[in-house]
């Protein structure tokens, strides 16, 4: 409770002191103007200031976000996707209270964690010891791990069953080198944090001009630092093979619906289009 959490980007570490966070000093990221600052979970708990909101997607009662008020760090929200072979966490967020826990076991708990890359490691290993369930972080983002536990299981290889095999953990790359999305099999959902970013204009898809984007890849968005075009075509070869109708990315209403598979490629070429390289591979790829 008394670990230091970086201000800027939620992620806790193994110590109660600190002056500089790692992940906030990695050209990704960034230092805020007036410099870092740190709290603690019970120093956020005693403020009674935060509270996290709970919401069901409008169309679907099994995907529920879950972010808080005011905005921590980022403010990425997680998703608490509720399975009928158990729930997963995909994300996780910093602050947790104790209304929280109750109402998230209310949904039948949490069987998983799953984070997408290190921005959203936060006080992950109190969710796990809440919920007596594991953190799969990919093995490749490592050392970003500020704060190490027997909960954590660093998980190697491209690609990750979970609940057996309703889920589906596959690396991206990118943003980070072990960046992820994760599919829900059954339902057609891809949950692609920000390792493929939903981008405004990809919220509405209705009679939409020609290169409109649906989404971004950034190696850094705070800073708005591209990915190369082998990145960007190497994201698209991984999802290639899966089956999704809509994504639902890292804020809440940054969610895709219907075609969406298609128009990552769409976005992917679009993107490659304009960096210059007309006759990069990956036009021609097809959906």
């Amino acid at each position: 409770m008394d670990l230091m959490i970086c201000g800027m980007c939620g992620v806790q570490y193994d110590t109660r002191s600190a002056k500089s966070c790692k992940i906030c000093d990695d050209p990704r990221q960034y230092v805020p103007a007036d410099g870092q600052t740190w709290t603690t979970l019970r120093e956020m708990r005693l403020s009674k200031k935060y509270k996290n909101v709970i919401r069901k997607d409008p169309y679907h009662s099994g995907v529920i976000s879950i972010y808080t008020e005011p905005q921590v760090a980022i403010g990425q929200r997680a998703f608490l996707l509720c399975s009928e072979k158990g729930n997963i966490l995909w994300d996780c967020i910093t602050y947790l209270d104790e209304e929280t826990i109750e109402r998230i076991q209310a949904l039948g708990g949490i069987a998983a964690i799953v984070i997408s890359h290190p921005h959203y490691y936060s006080t992950a290993l109190h969710w796990a010891a809440a919920f007596d369930c594991k953190v799969y972080l990919s093995a490749e983002d490592e050392e970003w791990v500020m704060r190490s536990g027997p909960e954590h299981v660093m998980w190697k290889g491209k690609q990750l069953e979970l609940l057996d095999g309703q889920f589906l953990a596959v690396k991206v790359g990118g943003h980070f080198p072990g960046s992820s999305v994760l599919l829900w099999k059954s339902e057609r959902k891809l949950f692609v944090a920000d390792s493929i970013t939903i981008v405004p204009s990809g919220v509405y898809h209705v009679d939409r001009p020609a290169d409109t984007a649906s989404f971004t890849f950034m190696w850094s968005y705070p800073n708005m630092i591209p990915l190369p075009p082998d990145e960007v075509h190497g994201i698209w070869k991984a999802v290639a093979d899966l089956d999704f109708e809509d994504t639902h990315g890292a804020f809440w209403t940054r969610d895709t619906r219907g075609r969406s598979k298609e128009r990552v490629l769409e976005s992917a070429q679009l993107v490659v289009r304009f960096m210059g390289y007309l006759d990069h591979a990956i036009h021609k790829e097809v959906a």
